[in-house]
């Protein structure tokens, strides 16, 4: 069990709150083992748009590395953070305790500032929304402000630039916990597209293609991305889609640039990356389970797609 605690200060942006909250959310309904909880230093608050929340709980003191925490943006809190921090006292030394404890902490927009003001990102790259990112690098100059970035991970701390991003954010997370499949049905789930940070200029199959509106096709991919290595034929999987083999066929190129072929290759060979990984598994048994036909198949579709062998992606 992951706990993600969302700390909830005064003020909140309130979709700087909702946009991951429902993220997780989500990812729980996909089959991830996360819990959610909602803390903050007062019983109810009001949100900057006039909404209160109410029945939050305390800050919890036994955090520890199953634990996520997120702190979504506040106006209130960035003016603490950078003109009276003696007021966020007690959130700032709860946060490096957490950190201490093995926690990993996510700020979502300002947010960033109170983990500035907590010293956790002395050091360390961050950033924030494009508005402020001068004015944390000030507050801060310790940090590393990076003002081009939808998010960044450095180690236990990550942060991104606010509002929409805070879904990238957490999408990246349940990613990495969770694997791809996961984060894709999530984001499925929520017609959003993934988006990656700058510094990583190859998206996972898994992601590509799926920024469509055709659901039939959308079906079609889910069933792809579900059974891999399962043998299929276009009949098959139009009548998963509940369409003709004519108009899937038809559908899928117009809906994603690619045909069924070439998008079920493009997955065969995301699910290959990850196997390769385990160095106890023979090219031939990794070729098996993606649904290759042998090896040497395995082989040249891997060198054509990325111009070196598969023995390459084992790393030492």
């Amino acid at each position: 069990m992951r706990r993600v605690i969302v700390f909830v200060p005064d003020r909140v942006e309130l979709f700087d709150l909702a946009g991951p909250v429902q993220v997780f959310h989500e990812a729980i309904a996909a089959g991830a083992d996360y819990r959610l909880e909602y803390v903050s230093t007062q019983d109810t608050i009001a949100t900057e748009q006039s909404l209160a929340i109410a029945r939050l709980l305390p800050l919890p003191h036994d955090t520890g590395p199953n634990d996520t925490i997120v702190i979504p943006g506040s106006a209130a809190m960035r003016e603490a953070a950078c003109m009276h921090p003696s007021k966020i006292a007690d959130v700032t030394a709860w946060l490096r305790s957490s950190f201490g404890n093995g926690a990993r902490i996510a700020s979502v927009c300002v947010g960033a500032f109170v983990l500035g003001a907590s010293g956790l990102l002395d050091d360390r790259h961050a950033t924030t929304h494009w508005k402020f990112t001068d004015a944390l690098r000030e507050a801060f100059p310790r940090a590393r402000v990076a003002g081009n970035r939808l998010y960044v991970f450095d180690g236990l701390i990550a942060t991104s630039a606010g509002i929409a991003s805070g879904v990238d954010l957490a999408l990246a997370i349940v990613e990495r916990d969770a694997g791809a499949r996961v984060a894709a049905i999530v984001a499925r789930e929520m017609v959003v597209g993934i988006r990656r940070c700058g510094a990583q200029d190859q998206l996972n199959a898994y992601f590509e293609r799926r920024d469509h509106v055709y659901p039939e096709v959308h079906a079609a991919q889910d069933w792809l991305v579900e059974h891999p290595g399962e043998s299929f034929t276009i009949e098959s999987l139009a009548h998963v889609a509940g369409v003709s083999s004519r108009t899937l066929t038809r559908r899928f190129r117009l809906a994603t640039g690619a045909t069924v072929k070439a998008y079920v290759t493009s997955l065969r060979l995301e699910q290959a990356r990850a196997l390769l990984r385990d160095k106890a598994l023979t090219i031939d048994a990794v070729a098996e389970r993606c649904g290759f036909a042998d090896g040497r198949q395995l082989r040249r579709l891997w060198r054509t797609a990325y111009g070196v062998a598969p023995s390459d992606a084992r790393g030492g």
